[in-house]
């Protein structure tokens, strides 16, 4: 890996280059998505199955877009049986953590007849895409349909693309049986998200659509986004981990790579006071790259976004790490408790040279659908808060609303609302 001297120039040439990896980044592709998308709003049923046997080689009609009882009993018999165990363990986990993240409803009232409150309401249908093709990914699957289900979302409906056998994986298929899925259908890439967001035939249209997906799939989502509600527009994976000289060099290493194996466009980034650490990080990435079978995909990831900086200070690697708001954090320093809490943008957060971040993908239990491409700044990872709404709740009896009634005129007439100020006006003309 490149090892470079941390200045602002440096840094600001870093977050320049990564930005570049954002879907908004691609325009070339918008309109083949905006084409897809009206198609299916217009066609619905045979735009999908069109683009499915386009893109995916498949013959899906409506007799079997939608799986069956007897394809998901398949599943359970093809199953690795070791990895249904451990989906098993890792669904305690994940729905035990988002269990601490429900909401409910609260009210406040008063003598004098007011009730003020917020209604907590789950979403109707929620609509989660997964990815297919090179690799199969079930712990997105319990990442996205586990805090839907946590919040009472009434039906939850999954799209996925099939095979060229034209079935789900099982491993797919498996995880959303085990966490609660109540239909999934055989439909993926921009054409599924267009399907979620209008309804067709088949599918039904839902209210808001999460998961993960290639630069189709994000940019489908950000053309429907109105809608319907949207998660979020992802961008590649990307870890940072910030090291002092304390840190396991051959540890560090293998979590860099562990995100850099994702895509050629994932980030991997090592911010480190220590010179003798960043040189040790860079043999060790070389000598991984000898046995790892992502190798080449890897180093193209490395060779493009993957950077070593070595930083002056501490409180400079900490403001760049805010700065470039990754969407992994760990910290492997002498203090990392003390260095966590001088974090402001990061999507998820890892401490100590033992939590390494797979440990988030797969098991740990807080979501691993976490905002990328600087968004932490701003956004947070999937929650539970994701899959309900909100409604205010006010109620003012006559004798409560008396007081201010004169308040509530004098204010929409600075506005010039005279239609406000009389809806408040004409409840009170008996006492004129």
């Amino acid at each position: 890996m490149r090892i470079v001297r941390l200045t602002e120039e440096t840094r600001r040439d870093i977050l320049t280059q990564l930005l570049r990896r954002s879907p908004d980044s691609y325009p070339e592709y918008e309109e083949r998505v905006r084409t897809i998308v009206q198609n299916v709003k217009e066609r619905g049923d045979a735009a999908v199955f069109g683009y499915t046997k386009q893109f995916d080689g498949v013959d899906i009609d409506a007799s079997n877009v939608r799986v069956t009882k007897e394809e998901i009993s398949e599943a359970y018999e093809n199953v690795d049986q070791e990895l249904l165990s451990v989906i098993r363990k890792s669904l305690v986990n994940i729905r035990g953590y988002h269990e601490k993240q429900r909401r409910y409803s609260w009210f406040d009232s008063t003598e004098n007849g007011t009730m003020l409150g917020q209604k907590i309401t789950p979403l109707g249908t929620v609509g989660v895409y997964v990815p297919g093709g090179k690799a199969v990914y079930p712990s997105s699957v319990l990442m996205n349909i586990v805090p839907a289900k946590v919040a009472g979302v009434g039906r939850i409906v999954m799209t996925t693309p099939p095979g060229r056998d034209g079935k789900i994986p099982a491993s797919t298929l498996v995880a959303a049986c085990e966490a609660g899925v109540d239909e999934v259908y055989k439909a993926g890439g921009a054409q599924a998200v267009a399907a979620l967001a209008f309804g067709t035939e088949s599918i039904p249209r839902a209210d808001k659509i999460t998961g993960p997906g290639n630069i189709y799939v994000a940019l489908a989502k950000k053309a429907v986004y109105g809608h319907v509600s949207i998660d979020s527009i992802a961008g590649p994976s990307e870890i940072l981990v910030l090291a002092d000289a304390s840190a396991n060099a051959h540890y560090v290493a293998a979590d860099l790579l562990s995100q850099a194996e994702h895509d050629e466009m994932a980030s991997a980034i090592l911010i480190t006071t220590s010179e003798a650490l960043a040189n040790q990080v860079s043999e060790e990435t070389e000598a991984y790259l000898k046995v790892l079978s992502r190798a080449d995909i890897i180093r193209k990831s490395l060779e493009q976004y993957g950077y070593i900086l070595v930083a002056d200070t501490m409180e400079q690697a900490i403001d760049t790490a805010n700065a470039i708001a990754s969407e992994h954090l760990e910290i492997v320093t002498q203090n990392p408790f003390e260095i966590m809490m001088k974090i402001k943008n990061a999507g998820a957060i890892f401490i100590g040279e033992h939590s390494s971040e797979p440990l988030g993908d797969y098991f740990a239990g807080p979501n691993h659908v976490l905002p990328t491409n600087g968004t932490a700044k701003f956004f947070s990872p999937l929650s539970v808060d994701d899959f309900v709404k909100k409604s205010s709740i006010i109620y003012y009896s006559r004798e409560a609303l008396e007081p201010v009634k004169d308040d509530i005129i004098a204010f929409a007439n600075a506005e010039t609302l005279t239609a406000h100020a009389n809806s408040i006006r004409v409840r009170f003309e008996d006492k004129a």
